[in-house]
């Protein structure tokens, strides 16, 4: 097997750009959320709307240790424009 850019060898280049379509990708937090969505939109989100809104999208959610069962008061829920600015940032970082 010979690596190189002539006639028959297996390209280098071609091998990078294969691996770098496989790395896995960085995995998004929800800070990193709240800080995209502070230096875009300039307001700040609270993870629970994040949370709320990627629940609304059926998008995977991940077991919460430390979750309560009964909240100490009523959980108020995002403004329509909290919500389209959580789905567009959602969309900035790929996740739908």
């Amino acid at each position: 097997m010979e690596f190189g850019e002539g006639e028959g060898q297996i390209s280098l280049k071609e091998i990078k750009e294969r691996a770098e379509d496989r790395k896995p990708k960085e995995k998004v937090t929800y800070k990193m959320i709240q800080e995209y969505i502070e230096k875009t939109y300039g307001f700040i989100v609270h993870t629970a709307y994040i949370a709320e809104v990627k629940r609304s999208l059926g998008l995977p959610m991940y077991d919460a240790p430390n979750a309560v069962e009964e909240l100490k008061r009523p959980r108020s829920h995002p403004s329509p424009q909290m919500v389209e600015t959580i789905k567009e940032t959602l969309k900035h970082f790929e996740i739908i």
